[in-house]
């Protein structure tokens, strides 16, 4: 049986949501809401205990972190508007506001303590990859959004419908977080390494796709936009060249120096900063600027979404230090 349609989405011409895509989108808050629980309970637990110190966390490590919780920020406040433009109309959008919460906590957490606890730790994986699960659902259920909108996969659903891209920044950030963790563990370890990968290659490459898709995601809304700033190219040509050096950086030899690169990544960082402001700008220009901002935040340019740049930029610069490190080990042997 169908469930009833709330009203803006019956006004809207699309379909209403089958009750079984309401139930899985409340059994996804429950799972993320479980997890939260398990972290606070286990936080109770073991608050009376005396902490298993641990050596400090490392450059490379502390910006992993910083960037994850970054991006869980951005990811928190960019769904929070979203949702709220979408009513809430599905339990589970609650879920990524829960999971993105719990992956800033634990990405402050990591880039701000000296030495971290074993417990701490712990609890930092629970919420990092409870970013990652709740992102790939949140994919699963915006791709559901957009194809049941009337005339399925086309341009018009893809600039209006819930963004494809925008769950995967939660997995991100938890990928990020979980890539720091991992080789925090390995601290001692000459040639460290993630997913059987060198960890500078693979954190390279994992940026690319970042800074990638990103920029992919601005370029569809800038085009929604009619590109009417010149500005407006900027985050749909520098960040993709700073992708593709990224890119470059993972499938080659480790070097001494990569200049071009994070001359190319500040850019981009310069460009999440900047971003805001211009965005803020836009949503001035709607009618009733700022005054009206109950309305003008949902239908002007989404205010969180640029620092995402920034966060990617943090992690692609911990990737450059980790190759630049092996490539200094290599030297010396």
């Amino acid at each position: 049986m169908d469930a009833v349609a709330h009203p803006a989405v019956a006004a809207a011409g699309i379909a209403p949501r089958p009750r079984a895509a309401t139930l899985l989108g409340f059994a996804t808050f429950v799972a993320v809401a479980a997890a939260a629980g398990r972290q606070l309970a286990r936080m109770g637990r073991q608050g009376r205990q005396a902490p298993h110190a641990v050596p400090g966390v490392t450059a490379p490590e502390r910006r992993l972190h910083a960037a994850a919780a970054l991006l869980g920020l951005s990811v928190l406040a960019d769904s929070a508007l979203g949702h709220w433009r979408g009513a809430y109309e599905n339990p589970g959008m609650f879920a990524p506001l829960l999971s993105a919460l719990m992956a800033t906590g634990a990405g402050v957490s990591g880039a701000t303590t000296a030495a971290a606890a074993t417990r701490n730790r712990r609890m930092q994986s629970g919420a990092y990859a409870t970013a990652v699960m709740a992102g790939a659902a949140g994919t699963g259920f915006h791709v559901y959004n957009l194809l049941r909108r009337p005339g399925g996969l086309c341009w018009m659903n893809l600039f209006y419908a819930a963004p494809l891209g925008a769950p995967s920044a939660l997995s991100l950030s938890g990928l990020l977080g979980l890539a720091a963790q991992h080789l925090d563990r390995q601290r001692r370890t000459p040639a460290r390494r993630l997913s059987g990968l060198p960890a500078g290659r693979a954190l390279a490459a994992l940026t690319s796709i970042g800074i990638g898709g990103t920029a992919g995601e601005a370029g569809l809304l800038h085009f929604r936009g009619a590109f009417q700033n010149p500005c407006m190219w900027l985050p749909v040509s520098i960040p993709p060249l700073a992708s593709l050096l990224m890119a470059r950086a993972a499938v080659i030899s480790p070097q001494a120096r990569y200049g071009p690169a994070r001359l190319l990544l500040n850019i981009t960082a310069a460009l999440g900063i900047a971003g805001v402001g211009f965005h803020a700008y836009g949503v001035a220009r709607q009618m009733g600027g700022w005054r009206n901002a109950r309305q003008n935040l949902l239908s002007g340019p989404p205010l969180p979404a640029p620092p995402a740049f920034l966060a990617l930029a943090l992690a692609g610069g911990a990737a450059l230090s980790l190759l630049e490190a092996q490539r200094t080990a290599r030297m010396e042997r």
